[in-house]
């Protein structure tokens, strides 16, 4: 198969085979080869090395208030009726409406320092999911999509990247191949659609079916050699595996006990959650879980104290469970959103989009826990302390999970990209 691709490959990809399957068998991590750059350098030295080989990414959608959740301003007009309190974690303190993640901040490290210049949804989103900024020309990957473009699937049988509850301007694989898209659910608990046979067609029935359309395709392959054409059999292929695959059960979230589905909340972002944690016992490399209902231009703290509680309630039970099961350390557990909310309250208690200041949180993986870097000013509106860039997080997510910064993909027209464009990644949180 390998001696296949190679001569189908163009020089490239034969390059980055090679190099890729060099550095695998001398046991050599992407993140940790030789490289020029002090931040390279400084992170092969340091005694605290990445561990995570999953990620769980927690996005959510709308932006969220900053300073109402994880860089509360006490005793300032900006922050409103909401109170803090103390954490797990010494001199750590978050939003009141985070009791349950309170009890769990020893595990997390806050970034109070985001810093973005995109100041619409759209735009916000697509610059956090690509460490590029939205344009017509080009559609960059997700992390996800590099993710298994650079570390591959743990688990054959089943997709490697999976999204719960998002999806409608969901970047995909870009401009790499197909096979590197995530599955789509809209709903944990609907399990994986179109996954079984149909009632009523037996395994020989089946069979007969699959050898014919693999008949038509191979002929239709051989006078069409284009990748398009390949990546459809590729996806063909992959959905008869998953289909024939005994890990279809991780999918299923009902064979989990009724405590340990109501400790993530009774939510689709609850069990989504539950459902993350269920994947990545089954060898799934990344799989993000949306919530929606951030974009809080009225009634902010209304809305945010009924977000605050679903959030609550699915993060600290995802975050206890993977530590209790001893996943926590290779599983890097990150929660972001596209920007923050600004520091001055409207007519209508709701706050507007604020780009320029807000904060995210990174917990396993060989993040040190326990811990808040970076600062807000006084008043939350500005970056006052170690400014993180979108590239500069999304980097240290990167490095956290072994993923190469460096190493050079071009885009079908010949374009050459980096994973988090010119971000490099924050070592003072691992």
């Amino acid at each position: 198969m390998n001696l296949e691709f190679l001569k189908r490959a163009d020089d490239l990809r034969r390059r980055d085979f090679l190099r890729f399957t060099a550095l695998s068998l001398l046991g050599v991590s992407f993140a940790a080869r030789a490289s020029a750059d002090p931040a390279s350098a400084a992170a092969t030295n340091r005694a605290s090395r990445p561990t995570a080989k999953n990620i769980i990414y927690l996005y959510m959608s709308g932006g969220m208030s900053h300073l109402d959740t994880f860089d509360t301003k006490p005793g300032t007009k900006v922050q409103g009726p909401v109170e803090s309190i103390a954490t797990s974690a010494d001199g750590v303190r978050i939003s009141e409406y985070f009791p349950l993640v309170a009890r769990q901040m020893h595990h997390v490290a806050v970034m109070r320092s985001l810093t973005s210049n995109q100041g619409a949804h759209e735009q916000g989103n697509y610059f956090m999911h690509t460490s590029y900024t939205l344009r017509g020309t080009v559609q960059h990957p997700s992390l996800g999509a590099w993710m298994l473009k650079f570390a591959g699937r743990t688990n054959a049988t089943i997709p490697g990247s999976v999204v719960i509850g998002g999806g409608s301007n969901y970047p995909g694989s870009g401009y790499l191949e197909p096979q590197y898209d995530p599955v789509l659910l809209g709903r944990a608990t609907d399990g994986l659609k179109y996954s079984k046979r149909f009632k009523g067609v037996t395994a020989d029935e089946f069979t007969r079916r699959q050898q014919a359309l693999m008949a038509f395709s191979q002929s239709f392959a051989a006078a069409n050699p284009i990748e398009p054409v390949n990546a459809y059999q590729d996806a063909y292929d992959q959905a008869v595996t998953l289909m024939r695959s005994s890990d279809l059960d991780a999918f299923s979230i009902t064979d989990e006990s009724k405590a340990s589905r109501d400790a993530y909340g009774d939510t689709p972002f609850g069990q989504g959650c539950l459902l993350a944690r269920r994947l990545i016992e089954h060898d799934v490399r990344y799989v993000e879980v949306d919530l929606g209902g951030w974009d809080t231009h009225a009634q902010n703290f209304e809305r945010v104290s009924e977000q605050a509680a679903i959030l609550d309630r699915g993060l600290s039970a995802l975050l206890a469970e993977l530590h209790q099961r001893g996943l926590l350390e290779e599983t890097l557990v990150v929660l972001t959103t596209e920007f923050g909310r600004s520091p001055e309250i409207t007519d209508n208690l709701g706050r507007n989009h604020h780009p320029r200041a807000f904060c995210g949180l990174l917990a396993g993986g060989g993040i040190r826990g326990g811990q808040a870097y970076g600062a807000t000013d006084a008043s939350g509106i500005a970056v006052a302390d170690n400014p993180v860039t979108i590239p500069d997080f999304n980097a240290t997510i990167a490095y956290a999970a072994r993923l190469p910064l460096d190493t050079v993909v071009h885009s079908p027209a010949g374009r050459p990209f980096t994973l988090a464009d010119k971000g490099r990644p924050v070592l003072a949180v691992m």
